[in-house]
């Protein structure tokens, strides 16, 4: 609070994590942060230690509530300074923290230097797949189904399932656990990188991140269902596995996307018809290119492009995603792995992780080797450098071994497709119970 000057300059949170680690883990000890920092505010008339003061009472508000015993007495010390501009938020702060319990980690950095630049709203920029991105609201008290809520409703999406969000930290994308306070899971993952990253040359890593918020599980998607979602979500998440070349499909169908995809960029502009030889890799899969000469392609490019005269871009994006929809393939993670089990297998498999289940397919001839349901997958694991799944019971089950840095990914698509699916049986189960 400034009353002992510190010889030493210290980073933003080093001090607030003293002071809020031990109340995280200790129960008792979360009375005792309350009652030192009151101490310090009655009769305190030094103004900058009393406003150091106030600023670790409102991160402490957002952080977790006080017990049951020492509550009134908070609440009637707020209402005792309320002439003070931190009063009522912290007020507010305290009853979300009652209604939403307690953090599990202290205050992330932009939580305290928001309030040390006496500033009570944090916004936080969330990008998302159509290269867009906006700015939101988020509390200390904010969850990650909270935030996927508020961003549905901001976007007109007609739902926030299967939605999720995503945190890009080093070289890692990792989705947020809905029931996770947002701030909780970013410094939880800050501080698991720097453990995993130590100081180089007494350099600390980048820990920089991004937010962003992306369709996660297709169980329930329909093209034209969603007109926003197919817009903003489903086209440019699906386009780049598309070119990627994991989808079995045939020449027309790619002459008809390809045509397609030109629509959305340039809609009926014919002016950029000379470039398509140049712009193949963005409008074809990578592997099927070389199948026909760049004259060809453009040839049959244009012929299916007029077709469709006058459809707008939107239009050209869903009838997009209706040709795919019909694919097998359609909302699949796509993951290359090396698999070391299964000798009538290729060596170096993609797996497509989907609403039907792990699909195994062939990368050459993009053949479905064969899909197993959720409802037969009983264990997986995962770690750095492999991903391993058991079909079948534990006893007699056969087991697929991979070698692949995607494992935590793989681990937790697997994880949440199976807990919706655990979800959605057991709504099914109590509305046949409710209508008996």
């Amino acid at each position: 609070m400034g009353d002992y000057p510190s010889k030493r300059t210290r980073s933003v949170n080093e001090l607030t994590d003293q002071i809020f680690e031990g109340a995280l883990k200790a129960e008792p000890l979360k009375d005792e942060i309350y009652c030192q920092i009151i101490k310090q505010l009655t009769d305190n008339h030094v103004k900058y230690s009393e406003e150091k003061g106030w600023e670790l009472l409102w991160l402490c508000t957002g952080l977790f509530p006080p017990s049951n015993v020492l509550l009134p007495h908070i609440q009637r010390f707020l209402q005792s300074k309320k002439l003070h501009p931190l009063s009522g938020d912290c007020m507010q702060r305290l009853h979300k923290a009652l209604r939403n319990g307690s953090r599990k980690y202290p205050p992330h950095l932009v939580e305290v230097e928001a309030i040390q630049h006496k500033t009570t709203q944090i916004f936080h920029k969330v990008y998302f797949p159509d290269d867009t991105d906006e700015a939101f609201e988020v509390e200390s008290s904010t969850k990650a189904k909270d935030f996927c809520q508020n961003i549905s409703t901001r976007l007109l999406l007609k739902s926030s399932e299967g939605f999720s969000l995503f945190v890009k930290i080093s070289d890692k994308v990792i989705s947020v656990p809905e029931g996770d306070f947002f701030f909780d899971f970013v410094r939880h993952l800050t501080d698991w990188i720097k453990k995993s990253r130590p100081a180089k040359d007494g350099i600390i890593p980048s820990l920089t991140y991004q937010v962003f918020f992306m369709k996660k599980l297709w169980t329930s998607t329909v093209p034209g269902k969603d007109s926003f979602a197919d817009s903003i979500f489903h086209y440019y998440q699906e386009l780049p596995k598309y070119l990627r070349g994991y989808h079995k499909c045939s020449r027309e169908e790619v002459f008809h996307l390809a045509a397609l995809i030109y629509r959305v960029k340039f809609e009926d502009d014919k002016s950029h018809f000379s470039s398509i030889p140049k712009m193949l890799r963005e409008l074809v899969p990578q592997d099927l290119i070389r199948q026909m000469s760049t004259d060809d392609w453009k040839r049959s490019v244009i012929a299916y492009f007029n077709k469709h005269p006058g459809k707008s871009r939107e239009e050209a994006k869903l009838m997009f995603l209706k040709i795919i929809y019909k694919w097998a393939t359609f909302g699949s993670a796509f993951f290359e792995v090396k698999q070391t089990t299964e000798p009538n297998y290729p060596e170096i498999l993609l797996i497509a992780i989907n609403k039907h289940g792990v699909s195994l397919i062939d990368p050459k001839t993009k053949d479905i080797l064969t899909t197993h349901p959720f409802t037969k997958i009983s264990n997986w694991s995962s770690g750095n450098t492999y991903f391993h799944i058991t079909i079948g019971n534990l006893v007699r089950g056969s087991k697929l071994l991979c070698e692949t840095s995607l494992g935590y990914k793989m681990d937790d698509l697997l994880t949440s497709y199976i807990s919706q699916m655990l979800t959605n049986m057991n709504k099914q189960r109590s509305g046949r119970g409710n209508s008996k």
